[in-house]
């Protein structure tokens, strides 16, 4: 299981990690691997502005569905295109290809709320 160092970590196994001012967020190589094999991801649309805590989207596996939360609060300024044709990615690369969204965030200080890969990884019994 790998953990991304660069990321910080909702509760919820979602990562956010910030790239220019921009946060790429997921979830984590943890949480795809409880899923199983990811067959359907539904994504909000460009423009949309969700606040941290919320629901952005679903995930959906041969196990269950489940529900997304955003790590930040923002605008959402981009979707991962390529999981609608291929949400396996999600499996196989996590924290690579398989992002979710890239989100202008409102405030950065949210950033400070998440957990850090290091407690992250306490958390999942990976430390």
């Amino acid at each position: 299981m790998s953990i991304d160092a660069n990321a910080k970590y909702a509760a919820s196994h979602e990562y956010a990690r910030l790239e220019g001012g921009i946060v790429v967020v997921g979830i984590s190589d943890h949480a795809q691997a409880e899923l199983g094999d990811i067959v359907f991801v539904e994504l909000p649309a460009v423009g949309k502005t969700i606040a941290a805590g919320k629901t952005f989207g679903t995930v959906e596996s041969v196990k269950a569905a489940s529900d997304l939360y955003m790590p930040v609060s923002g605008t959402i300024v981009a979707v991962n295109e390529s999981l609608q044709g291929d949400p396996a990615l999600v499996n196989r690369e996590p924290h690579a290809g398989g992002w979710m969204l890239k989100v202008q965030p409102s405030s950065l200080a949210e950033m400070d709320a998440l957990m850090s890969a290091a407690d992250y990884a306490k958390t999942v019994g990976e430390a």
